[in-house]
């Protein structure tokens, strides 16, 4: 599964809710995949050196993988028209960059982030946790 930073963010601030639960659960017995562009939004965020160089050095540890390139690209610009079509209005296109990926290599996300409820009824993405 991909782990969205909605939910990195609040694991690394002690957050314990439904999806937290389920990333400490997964680490270490399911195969938990680090997006680069979850990783640059997840690290970016840290304040502290210590904390985002022990961050970096645990991330570092999961298999990161290139999420955007030319076909990604045009598929997530798709994927936006196609919700835009529906009236959902997306907030951030790196959302729909992360569910497009998802999507194209069948993988569940994991998220805390409502801005994805849109993605997972219009454009089939599969959620890690089952409402």
């Amino acid at each position: 599964m991909l782990v969205d930073s909605s939910v990195w963010i609040d694991y690394f601030n002690g957050r314990i809710t439904a999806e937290t639960n389920a990333l400490d659960r997964a680490l270490g017995i399911d195969e938990v995949i680090m997006g680069d562009l979850i990783l640059t939004e997840v690290l970016q965020g840290f304040r502290k050196d210590a904390d985002f160089r022990k961050a970096r050095e645990l991330l570092n540890l999961l298999p990161v993988v290139a999420m955007l390139g030319p076909q990604a690209a045009l598929k997530a610009a798709e994927n936006y028209r196609r919700l835009r079509k529906k009236g959902v209005t997306v907030r951030k296109t790196i959302d729909v960059m992360i569910a497009s990926y998802c999507i194209e290599h069948e993988l569940p996300l994991l998220y805390s982030d409502r801005d994805f409820d849109p993605m997972v009824e219009h454009l089939n993405l599969q959620s890690a946790i089952q409402p």
